[in-house]
Formats: structure tokens, sequence, C-alpha cells
């Protein structure tokens, strides 16, 4: 776990998600700005499990907010093949430093199991996101209808050994 002042001026602490924070992590996929309209067809439905955070590598950002501690954003961290599965941060605090603490908390997991590369194929409104969190574009990833009917950027982490 790990604990520092964010730039949203509150304690925000990482830690590795537990079954009991599913419907959170479900709440934040689903209730989504990046995917309304055109793109809401691809959150709907969708569930973070108890067995999906059992599975990965799931960690979550975590703020005192007066009533507790608040889910500000998660991810998870696929080894084989090694890949960012999800990233996401609550639509009221993006722009504030979280997405980019939980990258660095993700390169930091991946450099000590012995990754150098992570992969993640981004969603369109995101891809500005991971140009500047140091992702490097490769590629791709055509439609996959109807789960997903649009192409989506693939990027690259390159993890530096430690």
């Amino acid at each position: 776990m790990s604990s520092r002042i964010s730039p949203i001026g509150q304690p925000v602490t990482i830690r590795r998600a537990v079954a009991r924070d599913a419907k959170r992590l479900t709440r934040l996929v689903r209730g989504s700005g990046a995917y309304e309209g055109k793109y809401a067809s691809a959150v709907a439905g969708y569930r973070v499990g108890p067995d999906y955070i059992e599975a990965h590598r799931a960690f979550v950002a975590v703020g005192a907010d007066g009533q507790g501690d608040r889910v500000l954003g998660f991810y998870s961290l696929v080894l084989a093949p090694p890949e960012l599965d999800l990233l996401f941060v609550a639509d009221d605090v993006q722009g504030r430093g979280i997405g980019r603490l939980l990258v660095a908390h993700m390169q930091s997991e991946a450099r000590a199991a012995g990754l150098d590369r992570v992969m993640v194929v981004s969603h369109l409104p995101a891809e500005d996101f991971y140009h500047r969190v140091g992702a490097v574009r490769t590629g791709t990833a055509f439609a996959n209808p109807p789960a997903v009917p649009w192409d989506r950027p693939a990027f690259e982490f390159r993890i530096p050994s430690g």
C-alpha cells in the first residue's frame, strides 16, 4: 500500500482491491462519462466481480471524503500477456493526477513482476491521457462487433528495470 498527498489536496492511498470493492468498481465503470452516447454499449451490463478482482492484480486509489474511504479510481494489471486491462478514474477527479498516480503504481507493480513492457488498448477518449503519461502508440486494435464496434488505439508502456 502506498499513500501520498495528491494534487486534489487530500491523502490518496493505493491499495490492492478486495472483493467488497466490486460494486463500487462496477459503478465507476458504468458511470464513466467517457462511455456515454455512442460508447455506452461498451460498458452496459459490465461487471467487475469479486472473481475478477481475485484473479487479477487490481488496485484502487482511495481518498478520505468525510464519509469513509472513497474510491477515486482503479486499474487492473494482467501479467500474461502483460496488459493494463482496466483503468478508470471518477469523472469528478479527472485532471487532478489520480490517473497519473495509478499509472506510476502500475509501472512499479509491472517492474516488480519482472515485466519490461505493458500493452494497453485505449478507449478513444483516453488516447491523449495515455500519451501524456508516457505510453507509446504501437498500432490499432480493430473493431470487434458487437462488443466494441469501433477501432481503438493500442499503446505500450516500456518498463525500465529498477
